[in-house]
């Protein structure tokens, strides 16, 4: 093989090595990188992946968001979190709307569940109560608690 074709297949595996995508939650056997519970809850649990796709998983939000005093936030690439009308699924967490409802029990208590959309937060609202925040003003709330 001629040297320039093993430089660009060593530089396309180091590209695909480093790429910054979520990985599947195992229920019951991954543990929370904050608070090292197991993580059980299919319908609160969170992921942040770094730019060099390393991924940090969360048993809630809150996790997430408190883990994120302690860590350099400049390399994350994604927030996740897991969508409360599809359980499992992980959506963005900075362009879902969140709703703190006391009628939603989350695994930290912080009653804290995340939307895909806001028009499906606002219905859940409406039946459980509680209030709606972007992922800005839920930031501010939990650095101020």
């Amino acid at each position: 093989m001629n040297k320039k074709l093993i430089v660009v297949l060593v530089v396309i595996l180091v590209l695909i090595a480093c790429n910054a995508k979520p990985k599947a939650i195992e229920y019951g056997i991954d543990g929370c990188h904050f608070c090292k519970m197991t993580i059980v809850d299919k319908l609160h649990a969170a992921e942040i992946v770094t730019a060099k796709g390393k991924v940090y998983k969360f048993d809630a939000t809150e996790c997430m968001i408190h883990f994120m005093d302690e860590f350099d936030t400049s390399s994350i690439a994604l927030y996740l979190s897991n969508n409360y009308t599809e359980p499992e699924v992980l959506i963005d967490a900075t362009q879902a709307t969140f709703l703190i409802s006391e009628n939603i029990p989350s695994p930290m208590g912080a009653f804290l569940s995340a939307f895909k959309s806001k028009e499906k937060a606002l219905k859940t609202q409406a039946e459980k109560s509680g209030k709606i925040y972007t992922w800005k003003e839920l930031l501010t709330h939990l650095k101020n608690k």
